[in-house]
Order: structure tokens, then C-alpha cells, then sequence
């Protein structure tokens, strides 16, 4: 049942209705106010057997309430555990009752507590974590205890949480584990080795996230790059340490150049499993799978990844309506990274990505995020995407040189603390020297992206020509700097304009006689093409894909072929969802129209001829297979292996394995 209102809280999202279908949500958060406590400190006694697959643990927190009058205090703690003890500061103790499916933990308190009162909590727990129970996060793997290794990451909720990424602790932290085991967790370490066990200990001064730790076997390999040291503990993955110990050293003395010094600068990599984030960031920790840890190295994973030491651990939203401030700087180190090692042109590709992704989600307004389902396809949409847009179209209004200076200044400021999007918006006025309140109310607090319509006059003046127009679009409330371009017969001519509601009328003097004129030329402002249309709607089809829900898909991607009948990317995205079903017929028809497109992107046309090969095979035509394979290779288009891809299935034909295989 869980699952069930999860996807469908993905398909609402993804169809612009996550604002109507997060209301029932957003409710019972408000009937469930009571209760929130502000953790400053944890102790926690853990004691984890690899043999057994368990763990057992008490958990001391040191708290103040957060609410007036209280007589319950809610936490959150995974489902698989089991707690047999609550007691409070004087001992007494506490009764304790479960909500399975928000994996909450609702204690009883013998007397209300009044805002801002500290107490103290105590709690004795334990259970077995394999890796296969339901996870807090949806579909995605934070914990699990092997014989040979083991992971407990703060998304897993292995210790009782409150406020889920926003409520910044302390911790002392103690790992009981049989001998041969080492513990990685975050913070001073000290060992203690005795009989057939080791204690590990590990002690954190300043507020952030330390709540992520892994259970390894043998010596790090460690690799010094850049005047960074970083210990990989990799299994399947050991061969690439050095190439990975490489670009981590770039990627920190970049980041450190625009950031500022890192809240720790040498970092520990774990190799985790199949089914876990491809990434996951602690203080000073990157928790990377197997997958995601590629031959070519996966460098915008780890830009993202180590960007969360300055966006994440030194400095956090304050509520989970401010994620963009995290989630969207991250994605937006990937990008400044590319401009720096790729150039220009890789940047603006990269940017223009980001902005379809944004556009892929309608409602909530950014900061209405906190409705979101963690991890969910539309809440990285927004929260990364649309952060990082925001962040690159700020960039824009404020000039390169301020808007480094905010980057820099914001996590120096509030090192160590929580902050708000009215925190970063505050700054980035002083900044820039204007109040920039309207930027901040068109992309953060509103939704929406508008569409360009240009109208423009040229008229002959005595000094050279004149151009008369008018910008229009379609949302009332906007307001934003944006930029035109006039080519001329000489040098093209460029002015900015504000564009304020509906219609915006502009005039421009030019030598040279005007031939054409753009709106937002350099695509730096968030709004709509008709190219970029059939873009999100592609996106939005691949992001139900990714859930299963295939009408809503097929939907999306004819949305796309409404706009741009010739689009090969919407014929070949609906082709793959018929091969999924075993529609081969409908398919093949799909991949054919697919080739007698636009082509765009290139890569198409290889894998279109090795999937049409592959239904040939399935439906037993091996001399029709054999002939697609051959117009593949004639591409000599290698696009993720396609090369390769086409030979194997030269040399035998493709079998499509059983759903039960």
C-alpha cells in the first residue's frame, strides 16, 4: 500500500498537481507540530555483528523543545528496529508507540514540556539490518549489515532523528565491532582494542550531520593529489582509486577557490552496494555504489558530492522549504566545474539541461519544497534543477564578480548553522547594492517560467536606425532583467530590459540596419521555446518511465511530437517503452520514424538500427537482424559502447532474457 501512494504521489507530482496532492500530507504535518524537539547532542552506544546482521544500540539525546506545552516528543527511527527502553533525564520511564508507515516514534511524556525547556532522552534499541527492509527513503537503500561489511547512513534513521536534514546535532559516537573490523564515522576517532573486540570512538564539536558510518575490512588505499589525502575503502572498485584520488584533488582546489576552505580537507571514500544513492555525502565521508564509481571517471558525482562539505555539512537550510540552498548549489558546483575544465560551450549545454529539468515540474513553488517526497524524481527537478537555474540566472542580474563574492561569503557567514532562503537573498542584495526582493518572489516564491513573444518596428533615423517593439509573455507578476540582441548589417548591438508583467516596450538605437532580434540570446532567463517544450515534455516522459507508469509516459512523449511532429528523440523514447511491453510491431514501427527524423540527438541513429536488430532477432528474422547490426556499425557512431553493442550481436543473436531471469 505504501508503495502504491508513493508512485502515485510521483505521477501527480510529474503531471504539475504536487501542490494538490501534498495537501493531505501538509496537514497532518500541521496536526503534528506538537511535539518537535531540537536535538543538540547525541550520545550513542552502538554495538553492530556482522555475523548476525544486527545491531544494538542506546541512544542519549540532549534536547530543547520546540513547542509550547508538549506532552509528546516525535522522532522518526527505522521500521526494523525495535526499542525496549525510553527513559528521561530523572530516569523515569517513557511510553513509546510506532507509525509504521511515516516510520515515526512517538513518546509520551510524563509532563508537558515548555518551549525552549532542554530535557534529556535515553533510548534502548536494536534489530537486524540486512539491506532488504523498507527503506525511509523510498525505493533506495541506506543500511545493511553484511558479514564483511557494513553501512549506516544518516537517510536510514538507524538512531532516533528529529528534524530530518535540518536539525543540526553534536555527537559522541561509540562502535563496539568483533576484532578485524575498522569503523569510518565522522569526527576525532580513538581506539580501544580488547579480547575479540574494537571500540571505536569518535567525538564532534561542531553542529552539522555526523550521523553516517561505515564497518570495513583492511588497510585504505590512500592517494595524495592537489595537497589532498584522500582513503579509498573500495571493493569492487579498488583499480580505480588513483584515477579517483586524482580528480578529487582538482575538483577540491577548485571548489576551495570559489567556496573557501573546507569545513575538512581530506576526505574518506566508501564503496557501498548495488541498490544504495549513487552518492551520499557526511562530514568529511563519500559514500559512493558500486555503479557509480565508472572506468571514466564520474566526475559531476563527485563535484556534487563534495560540494555538500560546504552546501550540506558547514552550512544547511533551515527548514526543508530551503533545500534548493544545498541541493541546488551542488548541482550548480557540477556546472561552475564544466565551465572551468570544459569551457563555455559545455557549460551552456550543461545549463540548458538543468533548466529542462527545472521546467519538468510545474507546482510546488521552490520554496513550498518541503511537500516533496525525499528523493523523488520531481523533487530533485525542483530542489536541484531549478535551484541551480535560479542560482545561474541570479549570476546573470548580479554580474560574475558579486555573485562569486555571495558564494564565497554565504557558507563563511554561516558556518556551522542553519540558514534560510531570506538569509541568501539578504546577502545577495547588500551585494549587488539593490534590493533584488523581486528576483527572489518571480523564482522562489512563485512558479511559473514565461514564454517570449517579440514584436519590433525598424525605422530609419538620421544617425543610423531605430528599433521600436515590445516583449510580451504570460505571467502578470513577472519581473526580471533580460537581455536582446540586434544583428546588424555591422556589429550586433546588446541592451537589457526589464520585463515587468505582460508587456514590456523597449527602444534601441543601432548604426548598422537591424536584421534580427533575440530575446534572452544567451538563454540565461528560465522560460520556454518551443524546442525547450518538447524537451521537458520528453524529460517528464522519461521521469515516469523511471517509475513504471507508462500511459502517463506515452502521454508526455506525444505531447512532444504535438509541438515537433519530426522529433526523433520523443519517437525513439515511445519505441522503448513498446520494446518494455513486447510490443515489437509498434516498436519497430517507432524506431523506423525515430530514423526518418530529426536526428537530434545523433546517437539515435546507431541505436536505432541495434534495437530494430534486436526485435528482428526476438521475432526470429536473423537476416534482417544482421543487416541493422551492419547499417549500426557503418554509423561508426560509438555512443555508450554502440560499437561494440552491434558486433556481439553480430557474431550471435540478441535473446531477450525472461522477466523472471
Amino acid at each position: 500500500m505504501i508503495e502504491c501512494v508513493r508512485r502515485r504521489s510521483y505521477r501527480l507530482a510529474l503531471l504539475g498537481m504536487a501542490a494538490m496532492a501534498a495537501l493531505p500530507y501538509a496537514a497532518a504535518q500541521d496536526r503534528d507540530r506538537g511535539g518537535r524537539i531540537d536535538v543538540t547532542h547525541y550520545a550513542i552506544d552502538l554495538e553492530i555483528n556482522p555475523r548476525t546482521q544486527t545491531l544494538s544500540a542506546t541512544a542519549k539525546l540532549d534536547y530543547k523543545a520546540l513547542d509550547d506545552d508538549s506532552s509528546t516528543v516525535t522522532l522518526e527511527l527505522n521500521n526494523a528496529l525495535n526499542v525496549s527502553k525510553v527513559v528521561d533525564g530523572q530516569g523515569r520511564e517513557i511510553q513509546s508507540s510506532r507509525t509504521m508507515q511515516d516510520f515515526g516514534l512517538r513518546l509520551s511524556m510524563p509532563e508537558p514540556t515548555k518551549k525552549g525547556a532542554g530535557g534529556t532522552l535515553s533510548l534502548t534499541y536494536d534489530g537486524r539490518l540486512t539491506g532488504k527492509e523498507d527503506s525511509p527513503v523510498f525505493g533506495i537503500r541506506f543500511a545493511a549489515i553484511h558479514q564483511d561489511f557494513a553501512y549506516l547512513m544518516y537517510p536510514a534513521r538507524w538512531f532516533p532523528v528529529a528534524g530530518y536534514t535540518t536539525d543540526r546535532f553534536t555527537a559522541d559516537l561509540k562502535v563496539t565491532v568483533p576484532s578485524g573490523f575498522k569503523v569510518i564515522a565522522s569526527g576525532d576517532e580513538k581506539t580501544d582494542a580488547g579480547g575479540d573486540k574494537t571500540i571505536y570512538s569518535f567525538h564532534t564539536t561542531q553542529a552539522s550531520f555526523p550521523g553516517s558510518l561505515a564497518v570495513v575490512q583492511g588497510n585504505p588505499q590512500q592517494v595524495q593529489a592537489g595537497g589532498v589525502a584522500t582513503s579509498f575503502y573500495l571493493r569492487e572498485r579498488k583499480a580505480l582509486a588513483n584515477v579517483y584520488g586524482e580528480e578529487i584533488g582538482k575538483v577540491m582546489t577548485f571548489l576551495t577557490s570559489i567556496y573557501g576552505l573546507a569545513p575538512q580537507a581530506n576526505l574518506t571514500v566508501v564503496e557501498t552496494e548495488d541498490g544504495t544513492p549513487n552518492g551520499y555525502a557526511a562530514p568529511g565521508i563519500l559514500f559512493l555504489s558500486p555503479g557509480a564509481i565508472t572506468e571514466r571517471v564520474n566526475t559531476r558525482l563527485l563535484v556534487n558530492q563534495i560540494a555538500r562539505q560546504w552546501w550540506g555539512v558547514l552550512v544547511s537550510p533551515s527548514s526543508r522549504n530551503h533545500l534548493w540552498l544545498t541541493n541546488g548549489q551542488a548541482r550548480y558546483a557540477e556546472l561552475l566545474y564544466i565551465e572551468h575544465t570544459d569551457g563555455p560551450g559545455a557549460f551552456q549545454q550543461a545549463v540548458r539541461d538543468t533548466y529542462i529539468e527545472a521546467l519538468t515540474v510545474e507546482q510546488p513553488p521552490l520554496i513550498q519544497a518541503g511537500r516533496l517526497e525525499d528523493y523523488s524524481p520531481e523533487y530533485w527537478a525542483l530542489t536541484a534543477g531549478k535551484g541551480a537555474a535560479v542560482l545561474n540566472m541570479l549570476r546573470s542580474v548580479m554580474g560574475d564578480t558579486n555573485f562569486l563574492k555571495l558564494l564565497k561569503a554565504f557558507p563563511d557567514q554561516f558556518a556551522w548553522k542553519p540558514a534560510s532562503t531570506a538569509d541568501f537573498e539578504s546577502m545577495a542584495s547588500n551585494l549587488y547594492g539593490q534590493n533584488i526582493r523581486y528576483f527572489f518572489l518571480q523564482w522562489i516564491d512563485s512558479s511559473g517560467a514565461p514564454q517570449f513573444k517579440l514584436d519590433y518596428t525598424v525605422f530609419r533615423t538620421q544617425k543610423g536606425f531605430r528599433v521600436v517593439g515590445k516583449v510580451s509573455q504570460d505571467l502578470d507578476t513577472f519581473h526580471m532583467p533580460v537581455d536582446l540582441e540586434i544583428d546588424t548589417e555591422g556589429n550586433p548591438e546588446h541592451q537589457r530590459i526589464d520585463v515587468v508583467g505582460s508587456s514590456t516596450e523597449f527602444t534601441i538605437d543601432t548604426f548598422g540596419k537591424p536584421k534580427t532580434v533575440k530575446v534572452d540570446p544567451g538563454e540565461k532567463v528560465l522560460h520556454y521555446t518551443d524546442n525547450i517544450r518538447v524537451a521537458v515534455a520528453i524529460r517528464r516522459g522519461e521521469q515516469f518511465v523511471e517509475v513504471g507508469e507508462f500511459v502517463e509516459a506515452l502521454k508526455e512523449f506525444q505531447k512532444a511530437l504535438d509541438v515537433h511532429r519530426n522529433s526523433s528523440l520523443a519517437h525513439y523514447r515511445i519505441a522503448e517503452v513498446f520494446f518494455r511491453q513486447n510490443n515489437f510491431q509498434s516498436a519497430a514501427n517507432e524506431f523506423r520514424e525515430a530514423l526518418n527524423g530529426d536526428l537530434d540527438p545523433k546517437w539515435i541513429e546507431v541505436w536505432a538500427h541495434i534495437n530494430l536488430g534486436k526485435i528482428f532477432d526476438i521475432t526470429g528474422s536473423r537476416d534482417r537482424a544482421v543487416n541493422e547490426y551492419n547499417l549500426a556499425i557503418r554509423t561508426h557512431d560509438n555512443t555508450s559502447g554502440a560499437q561494440e553493442q552491434a558486433a556481439k550481436y553480430l557474431r550471435k543473436p540478441f535473446e531477450q532474457k525472461s522477466p523472471d531471469t
